[in-house]
């Protein structure tokens, strides 16, 4: 079972107290935008086998919304962070450079 830690209340939880938002740090699209960029924003995510970056809520709890670095593969957390944080913070960036040496993600390396 995924048990991640939830950034404002400090709370290890299981994954039947959170909902999943899909994948995090996505560009907004908005009005103005052109239909191919509106197209990516809705439809287009990356689903990888390894480090993936998801949007997490803490439902039965504070209610926030969080995101996490997980592996999809071992289900392995590498922490978890603010929602309103544009990149994941340097620290996860490094244990997950530790533990899987020559990973990328988008713009990430």
């Amino acid at each position: 079972m995924l048990i991640l830690n939830c950034p404002y209340c400090g709370m290890d939880v299981d994954e039947t107290d959170l909902h999943a938002g899909g994948q995090a740090h996505l560009k907004r699209e908005g009005p103005g935008s052109d239909d191919t960029a509106f197209e990516d924003y809705l439809f287009m995510r990356e689903n990888p086998k390894g480090v993936h970056f998801e949007r997490w809520r803490h439902v039965y709890g504070c209610g926030k919304w969080f995101h996490a670095a997980r592996c999809t593969n071992t289900l392995e957390v590498f922490g978890t962070y603010s929602a309103q944080t544009l990149e994941p913070p340097q620290a996860i960036r490094d244990a997950i450079s530790e533990k899987r040496p020559g990973w990328s993600w988008g713009t990430l390396k």
